[in-house]
């Protein structure tokens, strides 16, 4: 699913090294009759979260569920005490972006140069994240 996804996929033994050896790593996988149909995956460090990825099948998209993944990474960020949730998206992934904006994220600067297949610059997007105690 990586590979039909990504530009710069994550090798299997990337993923292996975040499940089994990332203290700070949590993945969330959704899944449609079976077969997993979208994930995600943020680090969650000191009290401020980061997301590595969100995929969604080419098969599946537009039913929701990478902003479903989204959310449900913000909610546990929220849950464990994050303040803030980060993330990296091309400049060039407008669909992305609107996800990102419509569920609270504002622009905050760029990383240039940053995706190595293209030299494609990154904005960085934030995010305030509501107190697990509403405070």
């Amino acid at each position: 699913m990586e590979q039909s996804i990504f530009a710069m996929p994550w090798s299997r033994a990337s993923f292996e090294r975040e499940l089994n050896e990332n203290p700070v790593a949590r993945y969330l996988v959704l899944e449609e009759g079976g077969r997993v149909a979208a994930y995600g995956g943020v680090w969650l460090i000191i009290d401020e979260a980061h997301v590595t990825n969100i995929a969604v099948r080419p098969d599946v998209r537009g039913k929701g569920y990478g902003e479903a993944i989204a959310r449900a990474l913000m909610k546990l960020a929220g849950e464990t005490c994050m303040y803030m949730i980060t993330l990296e998206v091309r400049r060039s992934n407008a669909a992305a972006q609107a996800l990102y904006r419509k569920l609270g994220f504002q622009d905050v600067g760029y990383r240039k140069r940053y995706y190595e297949d293209n030299g494609e610059d990154a904005l960085i997007m934030y995010a305030a994240l509501p107190s697990p105690q509403g405070q």
